[in-house]
């Protein structure tokens, strides 16, 4: 059992990769067979994966169609970016009087990383880094099924959000976002949890962001 759970797990984070690297596009067929063969697996755990990804809002099944890689709207985008918001909120105003100097000093470590990862075109340990920032907080919030939905969510934002084209302008948006972690960290610290809240809520998962993310 365990080797199978092992299979499936590497076929979902196979396409995901995919998906996060554009190899995938909203609207395209996965094709079973192709993964199968890639990764040399049986069908089966490339069909359970499938059905994962699935539930997870990243695939969705069209009959006579089969698995198809799931788009969003700006619209949808928008409204998952204010449920995502008021959840994190949430979750940062449960956690700050749980977070040790530790906890913050994890949490600034990876702010550098995110800083190094940025000037060096790094994006893909941006987006490590900046999960990695993210769990430290997460990791002790007290309520799970909190964190459970706000990870489900955030797969929806799996794919590749850069904008190769322009990489100035990617790096200075990106900039901005560390420093609103670099915010968090100092409300986190002052222990001023309806503020922080606010900040996440309003201003580190504000909507309007989406406008200039490449769907």
């Amino acid at each position: 059992m365990s080797q199978y759970l092992l299979l499936k797990d590497h076929v979902y984070n196979y396409i995901v990769e995919q998906i996060n690297n554009n190899e995938l596009l909203s609207g395209s067929k996965v094709n079973e067979s192709a993964i199968s063969e890639s990764l040399n697996v049986s069908r089966t755990p490339v069909r359970e994966a499938l059905i994962q990804l699935s539930s997870d809002g990243l695939l969705e099944y069209v009959p006579r169609k089969g698995f198809v890689i799931k788009g969003l709207t700006k619209e949808e985008a928008k409204e998952t970016f204010l449920i995502i918001g008021t959840l994190d909120g949430l979750a940062a105003s449960l956690t700050a009087p749980l977070l040790t100097e530790k906890h913050l000093k994890e949490m600034e470590f990876y702010v550098q990383s995110i800083d190094l990862a940025i000037n060096t075109e790094n994006f893909n340990m941006y987006h490590k880094m900046q999960e990695e920032f993210h769990n430290v907080y997460l990791s002790v919030c007290p309520n799970k099924s909190i964190v459970d939905l706000l990870h489900q969510l955030e797969k929806k934002f799996l794919k590749n959000m850069y904008n190769l084209e322009n990489v100035e302008f990617t790096k200075e948006k990106l900039r901005q976002t560390n420093n609103e972690h670099k915010k968090m960290i100092e409300l986190f610290r002052a222990g001023n949890i309806e503020e922080l809240e606010k900040h996440m809520r309003d201003v580190h998962w504000n909507s309007d962001k989406i406008d200039i993310i490449p769907l």
